[in-house]
């Protein structure tokens, strides 16, 4: 006879066992919900119900791959961003909060700058698609472009607009390459911008499980930065938006890039909700 589990035990046995492995407590509830296919509310309503011994399984499975790396949204197969759900996989990026910080901020100067009711707006190396689905989501009239390197990055970032009902022109391309021939609005970019020598101080769960041609970048995390500089003055409009996502410690270096691009605009760094510097901004007028 199987031995019947209380969700409440399953829940705490995982939980312990996760903080036991270094790991967050916090992935037990999430993996949980997952396993199962209900909400918060619904776990919370369900704690003393029996646990059917497949469920349990297949839960325990999840918990211990989390415990060895694997991130929980690999074991889920989406992170939320926006309040929208993106199916992610091994070949994107993890969409972060810190990005959202960048839509916000690049909405707000949008609506303060940009006249054209039909912006023209990029996402350089779009990865998922988070930047540009969002930002086609938040304003629907714009024309939004979404460019990356990597084929089976595009292919998750086509799954998740066509999940989310967003029409989005993916272009297969090195960085600014597939941009070239016209003017823009608006240019975001949260590119590759990890120095090499920070691996090893890095988490295993993004260093062995997410792509490193997302999050790696030579001259100390600045490579990319420095190639997009080389294109950027001819493709952004007049009225124009530049905003690129930075490392905490790039601040000054990628404005520095910035004023020698566009000496007439305003620039400037802002820091995300940690107070760490995490974006700069280009405002073209």
């Amino acid at each position: 006879m199987h031995k019947q589990h209380k969700i409440f035990e399953a829940l705490n046995r995982a939980s312990s066992y996760l903080l036991d492995n270094g790991r967050e407590e916090a992935a037990a509830r999430i993996l949980l919900q997952h396993t199962l296919g209900i909400s918060q509310a619904g776990l919370l309503a369900s704690m003393r119900d029996d646990m059917d011994e497949i469920s349990f399984t297949e839960f325990w499975s999840r918990i211990e791959q989390h415990a060895k790396g694997t991130p929980v949204q690999h074991l889920t197969g989406y992170e939320i961003f926006y309040d929208r759900k993106f199916s992610v996989n091994q070949d994107v990026l993890i969409p972060r909060p810190e990005t959202e910080e960048l839509v916000e901020e690049a909405l707000e100067l949008i609506a303060k700058y940009i006249s054209n009711p039909s912006p023209s707006i990029a996402d350089i190396g779009t990865g998922s698609g988070i930047i540009a689905i969002t930002m086609k989501q938040e304003l629907p009239s714009s024309k939004v472009t979404g460019t990356d390197i990597s084929q089976k990055a595009l292919d998750t970032a086509r799954i998740n607009a066509s999940e989310l009902g967003a029409e989005v022109d993916f272009k297969l391309g090195d960085l600014l390459e597939p941009l070239k021939g016209q003017k823009w609005d608006v240019i975001l970019s949260n590119p590759p911008y990890i120095a090499y020598s920070e691996a090893e101080s890095m988490s295993d769960s993004v260093k062995d499980f997410e792509p490193h041609s997302a999050l790696f970048a030579e001259q100390e995390g600045l490579a990319l930065y420095y190639k997009m500089m080389e294109d950027l003055p001819n493709l952004l409009n007049k009225p124009g938006i530049i905003g690129l996502e930075i490392g905490h410690l790039q601040g000054e270096a990628v404005e520095k890039m910035m004023r020698t691009a566009f000496p007439q605009a305003k620039i400037y760094c802002k820091k995300d909700i940690n107070k760490n510097d995490r974006m700069v901004f280009c405002i073209n007028t």
